[in-house]
C-alpha cells in the first residue's frame, strides 16, 4: 500500500508541475471556470504570509527601471536557457534571486548551462508560472529615498501561489510588503501593465480599471477609474496615472509589449508597418499622451520608434494565439548598466539593437533568443521583461537631469541643473565634461541653489562641437552615484550650432494611412509651431463631410483619427487650413 500512495504521490507531483511549467502569459481556461476564481480569491485571506494590509504612509515614490538596482528576481521553471543567459548577464550587475522548487536541483542545472554562481541567491518556495514581472513586488521608496518597501497587487491570473511569491521574497530580504488584497483597498493588477517615471507618473492600458469594475474577475470590490487612481497614488505614490486605451491584436492588453520608459522624457515604441495590426490604435494612445501630458520637465515625450517583428511569412499579431506572435524589442530589461534586450531574427534584430544602443549611450545592449525552436517564450505570450523584476536599492542616491538642447550661445555659459537627493543628504556635486570623446573629461563643482536642487555651468564653446557630459554626486554617508548611471561611459550631450533656425508657421500633411481606408484612419498634420486652424473632411462637391479637427494644433508631427467605415466608398479630400494657407490631400474610402 505504501508502494502504491508513493507512486501516487510522484505521479501527481509530475502532473502540477507540468501544469507548472507550460503555464502561459494569460489566464488558461480552468484558470476562468468559477470554481477556481472562488479558491483563489478565498487565498486572499491567508495569514500565514508576512505582509501588512494598511496602506504605508509617508511621502512614497515608485521606482522607475533606470535606476540603481540590487537585485533581479526570476522563477527557476520553464524556458531553462533563456533565464540561464539571464542569470549569466545579471549577476554582473546585480544579485539574482531565483524563487525555485530545490535549490540544489537549480544550482546544477544552472551550472550544466555553463552559468557562474557568484552573485546568485536561491529562495525555496512554491510557485505556478514564469511570469514574475506580472505578479512581483513593486519597489517603492517613503520619503522618496529613505525606506524601500515592496507593494504587492492581487494577481490577475487564479495562481495563489505566484500571488504569494512577493512574500517570500520581501522575507528573503527582509524588506517590508505591503499588500493590496483586502476589500476596499484590493487591487488587481500586473507587472506588465505597469512603468513609472520615478516622479509620480504611471503608464497603463485601460484593463486595470476593467479588472477592477463590476467586470473583473479577480477583484473584492468594485471601483471606478478615479478610485483605481486614489489607491496607485494611497500606495504608490502615483498621482499622475495615464490609462491608454488597450490595443485590439494584443490579447494580455500589456503595455510592455509595445512601449517603455528609458528615462523620464523618453518613450520606446513600437511601430508597425503603416496601418498594420496594431499600429493605429498605438499612434492613437501616443498622440493621447502628448496631447494630454507631459513630462516631469514640464516638456513633451520624446518618442524613439523601434520596428516589430513580422513573422517569417510576414505576417503581424492579427488577435489569435494561434496568429503571429507579439515580436518585440520593447519588451527589454535595464538592469543598471547592462539593456537585455529579446531578439528574433537577425535580418531585423541589427536594426532593433542598433535604435537601442544609439538611444542608451554606454549601456551594453545584449540580445537574447526568444524565438528559438528550443526555447520559443515569445510563442507563450512574453519575453525578457516578463520573466523578471528588479528590486530597487536600499541606499539609492538620486540624480535627476533633463538633457540640454540643441543651442546657438557661443557667449554664455550653459547651466546643468539636477534634482538630487539621498536620505543622508547630498555632500558634494560634480558636472563632467568634454568635447570630444577620445579626451579626457573636465570637472566643475556643482553648487546647492536650494532644497535638493544643484547647478553648475558648463563654459561656453565654439560652434560646431557637441558636448558631452555627466553628473556625479557624493552623500554625506559616501554614498556615491552618477547620472547616467553607465558614466562615464555613457553621457548627455548637446550641439552648439552656427545658428538655431527660427521656425516659420507652415503647415502640411504628413503620412494618411490607410489610404483607400474602410476603417480607421491616422491622418498626420505637420507644423513647426502650434496654430489655429481646422481639419475637415470634403467630397468631391465640396460639401464639408466631417470637422475632424478644429481650434489649436501643436507643433510637430500630430496625429488625427477618423472612422471611414461610416463614409460610402468614393473619392473625399482632406483639407487643412489656417490664417495663412490652405492644403489638400486626397483620400479614398473603399
Amino acid at each position: 500500500m505504501r508502494l502504491i500512495f508513493i507512486i501516487f504521490t510522484l505521479l501527481f507531483h509530475q502532473i502540477y508541475l507540468f501544469g507548472q511549467i507550460n503555464l502561459p502569459i494569460q489566464s488558461t481556461a480552468d484558470e476562468l471556470s468559477p470554481k477556481e476564481i472562488e479558491k483563489y480569491k478565498a487565498s486572499y485571506s491567508n495569514n500565514l504570509k508576512n505582509v501588512i494590509t494598511t496602506q504605508p504612509i509617508g511621502s512614497l515614490r515608485t521606482m522607475a527601471e533606470w535606476e540603481e538596482v540590487q537585485a533581479i528576481c526570476i522563477t527557476w521553471t520553464s524556458y531553462k536557457s533563456i533565464l540561464a543567459q539571464i542569470v549569466e548577464e545579471v549577476q554582473t550587475e546585480c544579485e539574482v534571486i531565483i524563487l525555485c522548487n530545490n535549490a540544489n536541483t537549480a544550482q546544477n542545472e544552472l551550472q550544466n548551462y555553463g552559468v557562474s554562481l557568484n552573485n546568485v541567491s536561491f529562495v525555496a518556495a512554491n510557485f505556478n508560472s514564469i511570469w514574475m514581472r506580472d505578479y512581483g513586488g513593486n519597489t517603492v521608496y517613503k520619503d522618496y529615498v529613505d525606506s524601500l518597501i515592496l507593494v504587492d497587487w492581487i494577481y490577475n491570473r487564479s495562481r495563489p501561489l505566484d500571488n504569494s511569491s512577493p512574500a517570500a521574497i520581501g522575507g528573503f530580504k527582509g524588506i517590508p510588503v505591503y499588500e493590496m488584497s483586502q476589500s476596499g483597498t484590493d487591487l488587481v493588477h500586473t507587472g506588465g501593465n505597469f512603468m513609472a517615471d520615478g516622479f509620480g507618473t504611471g503608464f497603463s492600458s485601460e484593463l486595470v480599471d476593467y479588472e477592477n469594475s463590476s467586470a473583473g474577475n479577480f477583484n473584492l470590490t468594485n471601483k471606478t477609474p478615479a478610485e483605481v487612481d486614489q489607491l496607485m497614488e494611497d500606495w504608490m505614490g502615483i498621482d499622475t496615472y495615464i490609462k491608454m486605451t488597450v490595443l485590439p491584436y494584443d490579447d494580455i492588453h500589456h503595455i510592455d509589449m509595445h512601449m517603455k520608459l528609458i528615462d523620464e522624457e523618453t518613450l520606446l515604441v513600437g511601430e508597425f508597418p503603416t496601418g498594420v495590426s496594431d499600429g493605429p490604435q498605438i499612434e492613437m494612445n501616443i498622440q493621447y499622451i502628448q496631447d494630454n501630458f507631459t513630462s516631469v520637465f514640464g516638456t513633451p515625450y520624446k518618442i524613439i520608434r523601434i520596428p516589430m517583428v513580422p513573422s517569417t511569412s510576414g505576417g503581424y499579431p492579427n488577435g489569435s494565439w494561434s496568429g503571429p506572435y507579439y515580436r518585440t524589442y520593447a519588451n527589454n530589461l535595464i538592469v543598471n548598466k547592462k539593456v537585455l534586450v529579446p531578439t528574433y531574427r537577425t535580418q531585423f534584430d541589427t536594426t532593433g539593437l542598433r535604435i537601442l544602443r544609439e538611444a542608451m549611450p554606454g549601456y551594453e545592449v545584449i540580445g537574447i533568443d526568444c524565438d528559438n525552436s528550443g526555447a520559443n517564450i515569445i510563442g507563450a505570450g512574453g519575453a525578457i521583461h516578463c520573466i523578471t523584476k528588479a528590486i530597487g536599492s536600499s541606499d539609492p542616491l538620486l540624480i535627476s537631469h533633463q538633457e540640454l538642447p540643441v543651442t546657438a550661445d557661443v557667449l554664455n555659459p550653459y547651466p546643468v541643473d539636477a534634482l538630487i537627493m539621498h536620505k543622508s543628504g547630498i555632500a558634494n556635486a560634480t558636472v563632467f565634461y568634454k568635447t570630444d570623446l577620445s579626451s579626457v573629461y573636465s570637472s566643475v563643482s556643482m553648487i546647492n541653489t536650494s532644497g535638493d536642487n544643484w547647478s553648475a555651468d558648463i563654459p561656453p564653446q565654439l560652434a560646431g562641437t557637441t558636448v558631452y557630459y555627466y553628473i556625479s554626486a557624493q552623500s554625506n554617508s559616501g554614498k556615491s552615484q552618477v547620472r547616467p548611471i553607465t558614466a562615464p561611459d555613457g553621457y548627455f550631450d548637446f550641439e552648439v550650432n552656427y545658428f538655431v533656425d527660427i521656425p516659420e508657421i507652415e503647415i502640411d500633411f504628413g503620412r494618411v494611412f490607410p489610404n483607400p481606408s474602410s476603417g480607421l484612419t491616422c491622418v498626420e498634420v505637420n507644423s513647426q509651431m502650434e496654430f489655429n486652424g481646422s481639419l475637415s473632411l470634403y467630397n468631391t462637391l465640396g460639401q464639408i463631410i466631417k470637422v475632424i479637427h478644429q481650434g489649436k494644433f501643436k507643433g510637430g508631427s500630430r496625429k488625427y483619427f477618423i472612422d471611414a467605415s461610416y463614409y460610402k466608398s468614393g473619392v473625399y479630400y482632406l483639407k487643412l487650413e489656417n490664417n495663412e494657407g490652405v492644403k489638400t490631400t486626397p483620400f479614398l474610402v473603399r
